[in-house]
């Protein structure tokens, strides 16, 4: 059973106008079958469904076809991104688009639904938000579940670094993320891979998703070159009544501090990846959504390998004892309540801790990403955040103005000027960041706040 197809036009050669196309990838560079995506932008087909996670940010990325005009409606966890990193999928067609936004966990489990003929589940994912609205609820052990509907895709999209010819695929490292799960929810799976090997030699343990899963192989004329974000440099302290906060790599120093040893912690995108580069000898484990368990310092690009990368699409090391698996399992983990931790970034928290980070009226679009699914069972939530926006406006609030994330689930919020807890449904100042006193901080503070410091740590014994 020979399934390696020589030509990617052949590959594609079926997918007609109408089709709904799975492309599986992560974040705004890593793992996108971009000469399949060629391939089929090629065809100049029209009113496509298009099922992504993220639409990246390359003309090779799915984004293109969006761009093109050739999709009316997207499916996907990330319609825009803060910082107009791709700019919104509405704004970009030229072409009227419908777009349903998604959590990243539960597109997975709507496209595993299918292969496993599973009609519709429950889940709790996001059901206190709008991307939850006009959806069937029912009450489970005293919790709310929200109905979801499977996911059936035309076909799909995958990359993998080597697949043999009777379509045993391998992937490696974090570029696994969402292969799995787009390939088990398409009735015609077409895997793009830098290798193709004769059967046999992929040993069977090495075997990521089944060649039973695979219907086409096609090998790429040439290796793509490794994209990277590059990490983020610290950003300088801003400047709150003449006076400077801390600095993002300090704040990320203090909630490094706040995290105790023989936790499992998830770091969100933005300011919370820079946690990472502060647990150096900690027996701290951080978990990304991508599919890695126990990564370390993030990389400079020329120190990285290209299959091993945060949440934040940012290069990472590996501790002893890491482990990397498909996006599903990274999600079991979290829905699970085996997280000890979850540190996210937000636009607004509001005074009963309710947040908000997945929307504004500026970015035109969503990006939810895993936000709501890590919010299940978090442990204990962090939100890391500058305290105002540059503008002065405060980010901490009576209430959210953006729709929120999530509805009273916060329970520290780390900021350039204070550390903030929540107790019961009031917000506790705890610390003030140095050069600061807790009227400053309630000054720049819309939320009111009791003031209940922390007992200094002592001083240091002088040498």
């Amino acid at each position: 059973m020979d399934k390696v197809v020589a030509d990617f036009d052949d590959a594609v050669a079926d997918i007609g106008s109408g089709a709904a196309i799975g492309i599986a990838g992560f974040g705004t560079i890593h793992g996108f079958p971009i000469q399949l995506i060629a391939a089929v932008r090629a065809r100049k087909l029209h009113d496509l469904t298009i099922v992504c996670n993220s639409l990246g940010r390359d003309p090779e990325h799915p984004i293109s076809i969006v761009a093109a005009g050739q999709a009316s409606r997207l499916i996907a966890a990330f319609s825009a991104r803060a910082g107009g990193v791709a700019g919104s999928a509405a704004a970009l067609s030229p072409v009227p688009l419908d777009v349903e936004l998604v959590p990243q966990g539960v597109l997975v489990e709507r496209l595993r639904a299918v292969a496993a003929g599973i009609g519709a589940f429950y889940s709790p994912v996001g059901e206190d938000t709008i991307i939850t609205e006009g959806k069937e609820r029912r009450e489970f052990g005293g919790r709310t579940y929200v109905l979801e509907s499977p996911l059936q895709l035309d076909y799909a999209l995958v990359y993998a670094r080597k697949a043999d010819r009777a379509g045993n695929v391998s992937f490696r490292g974090t570029s696994q993320n969402f292969g799995p799960s787009f390939a088990k929810g398409a009735k015609v799976v077409i895997a793009e891979v830098d290798e193709v090997v004769e059967v046999g030699m992929i040993a069977p343990g090495d075997v990521d998703l089944p060649g039973i899963f695979v219907d086409r192989v096609v090998q790429r004329a040439r290796k793509a070159e490794p994209l990277w974000r590059v990490p983020r440099e610290a950003a300088e302290a801003r400047s709150y009544l003449g006076r400077p906060g801390r600095t993002a790599t300090q704040m990320a120093q203090r909630i490094a501090s706040l995290l105790p040893d023989g936790s499992y912690v998830n770091l969100g995108i933005g300011l919370p990846t820079l946690v990472s580069d502060h647990l150096a000898g900690r027996d701290v484990v951080l978990h990304a959504e991508n599919g890695v368990l126990g990564y370390g310092t993030r990389l400079a690009p020329d120190d990285a390998d290209p299959d091993y990368f945060n949440a934040g699409a940012e290069p990472v090391s590996l501790r002893p004892g890491a482990s990397v698996f498909d996006s599903t399992q990274a999600f079991e983990i979290a829905r699970s309540g085996r997280l000890s931790a979850v540190v996210l970034g937000a636009f607004q928290v509001d005074r009963e801790g309710s947040f908000a980070n997945w929307t504004t009226p500026q970015m035109g679009g969503g990006a939810i990403g895993g936000a709501m699914d890590l919010l299940v069972k978090p442990g204990k939530l962090i939100i890391a955040m500058w305290h105002a926006e540059r503008s002065g406006q405060p980010k901490i609030v009576n209430a959210c103005q953006y729709p929120v994330t999530g509805t009273r689930c916060v329970d520290l919020i780390v900021t350039d000027l204070a550390v903030i807890e929540r107790v019961g449904r009031g917000l506790v100042l705890r610390e003030c960041a140095p050069g600061f006193e807790p009227q400053d901080v309630m000054t720049l503070t819309e939320a009111p706040l009791t003031p209940r410091l922390w007992p200094a740590p002592p001083a240091s014994p002088p040498t």
